[in-house]
């Protein structure tokens, strides 16, 4: 009875023993499953990484106040409506400013009779001191009195262009193209000029990003904006369509001893009113560009010992190979590496299953090969 037992022990242990060994024949036949990709050829724009935090001001901001004091008879527009150059916004009572107006003129016309008067007496005063009927004293006393209504009437006229202007005042317009805030006056206030608010005019086409980057890019920046005008994205969370595209357009004369960075400014044309004041965004300066660089996913590099290399799939007559190629990296971003040296465009490179691979090892491709396809890179 035991040595059946042990017999039937033994074919078991056999036929288990077969099967794996069978199994190992199989897999080997097959290949180690691996994900692939293929290596793609192509220009990207290098990038600051990580990317600076911006913020969104207006291109320019206008307080608007009156210059007279008066009563606001009017407003003609609405909070946050878009205003041009020259729209009117407030009207005041011009009633006060007409009645100085004609006060004004009243008092050239007195005062134009008067001078007319002086010039007929110095007239006179000629021919009776030709005569010796008057003295000298009163040819110049009544010379004082023709100069001084000169004057008068000098003054009587710049009187009269005072209230031409004070009654143009009663008309406030916008000085620049903008977005009106928030209404700080309403009809029947009474406003004091200068001292009252009656509205702040964002200007939001263009509009500025600020932001800032470590001194150590400082010459770079510097180097590449004599060549060239760098790009600049913004973009935030949620943010609809394409992120905006500026251009940097100054660069502050000092670096912030504090922080060790150098406050920069981008000018957006902002015509879909992406960009809105107070804001914050991920800002994406483009320095330079690499051109015909060659990519691949960042999970294909794999780090040794002495050196970081890449499997790649090379065909044989009968199966498909993994080689180890040691490549020389070079910057990467959002999941995708650029090889400077050891790969060429096109060659299919391993992007999973590395950990089982040997060079020399059978492979078989468990998905469609996916070429790399981002195109932009990050400076670090």
């Amino acid at each position: 009875m035991k040595n059946i037992l042990f017999s039937a022990a033994l074919a078991l242990a056999a036929a288990m023993l077969a099967g794996g060994c069978s199994r190992s024949v199989r897999l080997a036949a097959g290949g180690v499953p691996v994900l692939v990709a293929k290596a793609v050829e192509t220009n990207l724009p290098v990038e600051i990484q990580p990317a600076p935090v911006g913020h969104v001001v207006p291109y320019s901001t206008v307080t608007v106040h009156s210059q007279i004091q008066g009563i606001i008879s009017a407003v003609h527009f609405q909070e946050g409506q878009e205003v041009t150059n020259g729209q009117p916004l407030f009207s005041l009572d011009p009633r006060p400013q007409e009645a100085a107006l004609e006060q004004a003129r009243a008092n050239l016309q007195r005062d134009s009779g008067q001078l007319e008067y002086q010039k007929a007496n110095n007239a006179r005063d000629a021919k009776l001191f030709e005569s010796k009927i008057i003295s000298q004293d009163q040819v110049e006393t009544d010379k004082a009195s023709l100069d001084a209504a000169v004057g008068t009437v000098a003054a009587d006229k710049a009187a009269i262009t005072n209230a031409l202007l004070n009654l143009g005042y009663c008309e406030i317009h916008a000085a620049v193209d903008g977005v009106a805030g928030v209404l700080q006056a309403f009809v029947g206030n009474v406003v004091k000029a200068p001292d009252d608010t009656l509205l702040t005019i964002n200007q939001i086409h263009p509009i500025y990003v600020q932001f800032a980057v470590p001194e150590r890019y400082l010459p770079e920046i510097q180097r590449q904006m004599r060549q060239h005008t760098l790009k600049v994205t913004a973009s935030y969370e949620n943010m609809d369509g394409d992120p905006p595209q500026g251009e940097l357009t100054f660069v502050d004369n000092t670096v912030d001893t504090m922080t060790g960075t150098i406050q920069l400014r981008a000018t957006f044309p902002n015509k879909r009113d992406v960009l809105w004041p107070g804001q914050f965004v991920a800002v994406d300066l483009t320095l330079s560009e690499l051109t015909n660089a060659i990519v691949v996913p960042s999970q294909a590099v794999q780090t040794g010992q002495d050196q970081q290399f890449i499997y790649v799939v090379k065909s044989s007559p009968t199966n498909q190979i993994a080689e180890m190629r040691p490549v020389t990296v070079g910057i990467d971003y959002d999941g995708e590496t650029v090889i400077e040296k050891g790969l060429q465009a096109g060659e299919t490179v391993v992007t999973d299953g590395q950990l089982r691979l040997t060079p020399g090892t059978a492979v078989r491709i468990s998905g469609p090969s996916a070429p790399a396809t981002n195109s932009l890179a990050k400076a670090e």
